[in-house]
């Protein structure tokens, strides 16, 4: 019996010190991002339950395998004068440089195993598996990443989150991970312009008026696609080729046929009333058809895109709010678009962020994700925003507001102008970003704007910063129909899609001579300023001041100016 219960008791600690063996130390840890508070117009939300058994669902970025490499090559591709250019990558090229880097997702699924995650809770997403999305309880959350999750709330919307002020990895993960999201970053998106019903009675009287493109003076109170062709030299001849514009659609915000074939039947009586955009969906995006859903910024993109970009075909991609990337689907529509074997030559995007809502590892990401698609020969534009210097909408500040993805510089940024004799719109979003420094390209230029600024606003903003917009384009009292009725909007949501179209025009006709699309657009724009008005007057307040100035050449407000439709062409080889 005694020797029975000793050869028990050895099996037993055998057995339990093979199990302290099979379960390795927990790792090292130390902070991976962090933010010191919340950031304004965000508070910690008052809770009655307890968040620990609730699930949420995180992504890993995986490290991508060659940025340095990827931009390298976006410049070989988009800069005139280079001998690789137009010579834009495939989608396998692409995928060298921004699969993960070699070990990266065997680490995290290690990592992850020593915490007693199941593969079931987890999944790799992304163009390119670059993504791990994960689901687990709060409380496990919390101790995986070392962190304490809490919800917040967005003050005036009421939308609640949960977030974090700073979360932990294993040092040694650190050269295989880019971020965990949404961990410390608090975005809201918005885009929606301004509305004013109903349209004056003066708005199409034909008297001209004065300047290098003469236009109708009622377009220095209403814009219709008419003033936007005498303005800019717009052709009316239909695109001859399949190439694609495509809109980006958030926040319920869906396009409807029949505001579009009455805007049409007013105010392009040259063209077939009937003519239509095709529908892609994602994360459960719809377009459903009734009149009070149809949204005004989704009408307005398709309007001036539609109405402007004759012939050209248009997609409408609704991204649904079935989403987990905590920027409403930004992430995920991106990855949609890189994934595709051919995506639209051209993205207009009316949305946008505030530049300090984002955490730096996130800004990165997302901008290196408009370098791959620019890589591809995509041109991405996105409105400024609409807060002058204050951000994308007005807001209470005492330093300047950066914009995303404005500040990026893979990206068009677009402003907004106003008038026949153009001058600023004061709506305007400009300025420079917090994060991204000034690309090459705009070096020339935004040295000369600051030389000329001097001291002024001297702390207020980034000068080294990459400056934003690039263009602009009308953007105020411009004429829609919504919900059957015709209207006006402003904001820089409306200048984005009028540029868009401008250059799918232009690609139209390149791709017609056989010669390449203009792909991503800031080293050809910024090589021939001279192809665009250059807006000299007005500027764009906010925190308590008068913003930035129009000057002579590029500025913070307009950028290099507005579109010259022929001199585009020409610059472009046609």
């Amino acid at each position: 019996m005694g020797g029975s219960k000793f050869v028990s008791l050895a099996v037993t600690f055998v057995l339990a010190s093979s199990a302290a063996w099979a379960r390795p130390t927990r790792r090292a840890m130390a902070v991976h991002e962090q933010i010191s508070s919340v950031p304004a117009g965000f508070a910690t939300a008052k809770l009655s339950t307890d968040l620990s058994e609730d699930t949420i669902t995180l992504r890993i970025a995986l490290a991508q395998n060659d940025m340095n490499g990827l931009e390298e090559a976006l410049y070989s591709v988009s800069t005139p004068g280079s001998s690789a250019y137009g010579q834009y990558l495939s989608k396998a090229e692409l995928k060298a440089f921004a699969e993960p880097k070699e070990g990266a997702l065997e680490a995290v699924s290690v990592w992850l195993a020593e915490n007693d995650i199941p593969e079931s809770a987890y999944k790799t997403i992304g163009a390119f598996d670059d993504w791990v999305s994960l689901t687990l309880p709060v409380s496990q959350a919390n101790t995986l990443f070392d962190t304490a999750f809490a919800q917040y709330v967005h003050v005036e919307s009421g939308e609640r989150m949960i977030r974090t002020l700073e979360y932990s990895l294993p040092e040694d993960l650190f050269e295989f991970v880019e971020l965990v999201h949404p961990t410390t970053s608090f975005a809201r998106i918005s885009g929606e312009p301004v509305v004013e019903i109903p349209v004056p009675v003066t708005s199409r009287e034909l008297q001209l008026d004065e300047r290098a493109n003469p236009a109708p003076s009622s377009c220095a109170t209403v814009v219709t696609p008419a003033c936007l062709q005498a303005l800019y030299a717009i052709p009316t001849t239909p695109a001859t080729t399949d190439t694609e514009l495509g809109v980006l659609g958030f926040i319920d915000q869906w396009a409807n046929q029949a505001d579009l074939k009455s805007f049409l039947a007013l105010l392009r009586t040259d063209i077939n009333s009937s003519t239509t955009f095709t529908l892609e969906t994602l994360d459960g995006g719809q377009n459903p058809q009734g009149t009070t859903q149809a949204g005004v910024e989704a009408n307005l993109d398709i309007q001036y895109t539609v109405g402007v970009a004759t012939g050209v075909p248009v997609v409408f991609i609704s991204v649904g709010d079935d989403n987990t990337d905590g920027v409403s689907g930004f992430i995920d529509v991106f990855d949609y678009l890189t994934a595709e074997d051919e995506p639209p030559a051209v993205i207009s995007t009316s949305y946008g962020f505030n530049e300090p809502e984002l955490s730096s590892s996130l800004l990165t990401r997302m901008c290196n994700g408009y370098m791959a698609l620019g890589a591809r020969g995509v041109s991405i534009l996105f409105a400024s925003g609409d807060g002058g210097v204050s951000g994308v909408q007005s807001q209470s500040c005492t330093t300047f507001v950066a914009e995303f993805p404005s500040g990026c510089p893979y990206q068009t940024s677009v402003g907004a102008t106003t008038g026949v004799n153009e001058v600023v719109a004061t709506f305007t979003g400009g300025g420079f970003s917090n994060f991204f420094s000034r690309p090459s390209y705009q070096d020339a230029d935004v040295s000369a704007y600051l030389t000329t600024l001097g001291s002024t606003y001297s702390g207020k903003y980034n000068a080294s910063g990459r400056g934003f917009p690039d263009i602009a384009a009308q953007g105020q009292r411009v004429e829609i129909f919504y919900r059957g009725s015709a209207g006006l909007v402003s904001g820089t949501s409306a200048s984005t899609p009028i540029f868009a179209s401008i250059i799918s025009l232009i690609n139209d006709r390149l791709v017609a001579a056989g010669k390449p699309v203009l792909g991503f657009l800031n080293p050809f724009i910024y090589a021939n300023p001279q192809a665009f008005f250059d807006i000299t007057s007005g500027s764009n307040p906010g925190c308590n001041t008068n913003g930035f100035s129009a000057g002579t050449g590029w500025d913070p407000t307009t950028g290099l100016g507005t579109p010259n439709f022929d001199a585009l062409l020409t610059a472009a080889g046609l």
